[in-house]
């Protein structure tokens, strides 16, 4: 089938790269992860249809990735290859799941025979799946999860073609739940720099005294509980792209530091005098302004103009609705999984979903879908939505005072309809919302 796409794991690169080009010999969208930790990422990212794996691998094995995927991604088929042949491996192999198994060295006939029957079951569960031609999606990047068929998505898609191969730093500016995270990985995995890794850090999530270390690494000793050394998150991302999600977050001192990263290519790990230097892509997103942080004083200009080489404005979900019926059937067949039924949906209950206005954009769309899934058993219908979804602003019949309420009690009442609609998930809320756990535990009280 065209477009089908594989994800290969394996910690030699050269076999990765054999891999890689027997599989687009033989058509297919490939995936690279050198260690099982990078490839969960790609999975929570990317709609992949056969999944390769090595067995032995440093740190965490291949045989503990394929526990994870089915345990998470049931339908997933899984073919493993491996230059340790045993007869236990192979039986654990096949009882956990593993539809076949491949020693090393194997020629291209063989591999494609065994992708070829892993995906057999694969192609004939999506053929029963009646919403695949509403997913037809043009985008180049519509397997990393950026669906939409919007003339801003075009646009979006057009840049990130022109960007894909250079090393401009770019900052993407966006409203929580955009899918800021998605832009970068397709701009990394579509360029150059796809065999390297791809380093993630939410500068919001990791606490301001802990950032520069975990950024740049320190050597042991060179502060209290410093028991040894530990690179950072910049020698991590070597030869490939770190991306700083809510970089508005980073103290003056990382401000500082990322500047000169920016500026002399290297880094200096804490309690060392000595540089190193790196090749990394610098890409950073935020919901806050930068530019009015800089007004104000709590973001260094000449660092936001280092950063903002190439803009990305992600657009809301309310300003592309056109692509609200592609995402819902997105979500359905990647949440409807774990249901015996196709899973379907009213077109009563999409109209009402169409509507909303999203505040919570993409993100706050897949969390309704998945919730409705469950309580209506792998369907939806209107009955399955959260109340806060059915309700219509009502229309302005004039200007008085009282027909208004105070931003304080739109908050409150917003809030409010995303607690319920992630049955009283805090986290969930939270996620939604773009403030952390302990924010929103102050506004509830």
């Amino acid at each position: 089938m065209k477009g089908e796409s594989v994800l290969v794991v394996d910690d030699s690169l050269e076999m990765l790269e054999l891999l890689q080009r027997q599989l687009k010999a033989m058509h297919f969208i490939t995936f690279q992860a050198s260690n099982v930790h990078d490839a969960i990422e790609v999975l929570k990212h990317t709609s992949v249809d056969l999944l390769i794996t090595d067995l032995q691998m440093p740190e965490v094995n291949g045989m503990q990735l394929v526990h994870y995927v089915k345990e998470h991604y049931p339908e997933l088929p899984v073919l493993v290859v491996t230059g340790y042949p045993s007869i236990s491996g192979a039986v654990e192999a096949l009882k956990s799941g593993v539809i076949d198994y491949l020693v090393k060295p194997f020629t291209q006939l063989e591999l494609s025979q065994s992708v070829e029957n892993c995906l057999l079951k694969n192609r004939k569960e999506k053929r029963q799946i009646k919403t695949e031609e509403k997913l037809d999606n043009p985008s180049p990047f519509a397997v990393l999860g950026m669906i939409g068929r919007s003339e801003s998505m075009k646009r979006l898609a057009e840049v990130i073609q022109l960007i894909k191969n250079n090393t401009a730093t770019v900052l993407i500016e966006g409203e929580s739940g955009t899918g800021k995270e998605l832009v970068a990985r397709a701009i990394h995995y579509s360029g150059r720099r796809s065999k390297a890794p791809f380093i993630s850090v939410n500068c919001g999530a990791i606490p301001e005294n802990l950032l520069e270390s975990e950024l740049f690494g320190f050597l042991k000793g060179s502060f209290t509980g410093a028991m040894e050394n530990r690179v950072g998150f910049f020698q991590a991302a070597n030869t490939g792209t770190i991306f700083l999600d809510e970089i508005g977050n980073a103290s003056h001192n990382v401000q500082s530091r990322l500047l000169r990263v920016l500026q002399e290519k290297e880094i200096t790990m804490i309690g060392s005098s000595k540089a190193q230097k790196i090749d990394v892509r610098i890409i950073a997103a935020t919901n806050a302004g930068l530019q009015q942080m800089v007004r104000q004083g709590t973001f260094r200009e000449d660092l936001y103009y280092r950063l903002n080489v190439v803009n990305i404005e992600m657009p809301p979900l309310r300003e592309r609705k056109d692509d609200i019926p592609l995402l819902v059937h997105f979500f359905l067949r990647k949440h409807g999984a774990e249901f015996d039924r196709t899973p379907e949906i009213s077109q009563q209950a999409l109209d009402i979903l169409i509507r909303h206005s999203w505040p919570g954009n993409v993100r706050e769309l897949e969390n309704v879908i998945q919730r409705s899934l469950i309580m209506g058993r792998g369907s939806i219908d209107v009955k399955n939505l959260s109340d806060y979804l059915k309700v219509q602003a009502p229309k302005n019949s004039g200007t008085h005072q009282a027909e208004f309420l105070t931003l304080k009690e739109q908050e409150k009442e917003y809030i409010l309809k995303v607690l319920d609609s992630v049955d009283q998930n805090k986290t969930k809320a939270a996620e939604i919302l773009g403030i952390d756990r302990k924010t929103l535990g102050q506004k509830i009280k």
